[in-house]
């Protein structure tokens, strides 16, 4: 069931933007990064994360969660669990050592390839895609396109943090769309 319109958790998740870092310059001048590793390690506001982002899932039937390199593999597997589901990593090329199926996909500053095992996903199989951002929804497209080709119907993409005026979420209107936090301009 599509969901375009962003939608708030049932527990209020405003509590973890003061756990996030603000970088200012970061990975270059003009950008403000918001980096999560300082709410990694705080234990109540992870564990709080993960429940909130799983919360949205619990009733959808989901089979596999899908987690994209690096930070995706973060949050994937804990989602995973409390989602009573199965993991399956989506890797950079050349990682995964079975055969594999690719997606090419554009970047605002070049491409980028993802790779899932072939045999990862069984046709019919309801997935979550999970990942830290959704900023200009490249990545989370992309992965979107490659479990559909191996079969996979999109059971929603959850993300951690939505950065609101990259307007990634225009890119997946078909999706539930599923967003913890949300930062405007």
């Amino acid at each position: 069931m599509p969901n375009p319109a962003p939608q708030q958790p049932r527990l209020d998740c405003e509590p973890l933007k003061k756990l996030i870092r603000e970088v200012p310059d970061f990975p270059k001048k003009g950008i403000l990064f918001y980096d999560i590793t300082t709410l990694l390690k705080d234990k109540l506001g992870l564990a709080m994360l993960i429940d909130a982002l799983s919360e949205h899932y619990l009733t959808a039937g989901i089979d596999l969660v899908l987690g994209m390199e690096a930070r995706g593999f973060i949050f994937g597997p804990a989602v995973a669990y409390r989602l009573n589901a199965g993991f399956v990593p989506l890797r950079k090329p050349g990682k995964l050592p079975a055969a594999t199926a690719k997606f090419d996909y554009a970047l605002e500053y070049g491409t980028n390839t993802l790779e899932i095992h072939r045999d990862a996903i069984q046709k019919g199989q309801r997935v979550l895609i999970v990942d830290d951002l959704l900023a200009t929804g490249g990545t989370a497209e992309a992965t979107a396109g490659l479990a559909r080709s191996l079969g996979a119907e999109i059971a929603g993409l959850g993300f951690v943090v939505e950065l609101d005026f990259l307007k990634g979420r225009d890119k997946l209107k078909e999706y539930d769309v599923f967003s913890l936090l949300h930062y405007g301009e």
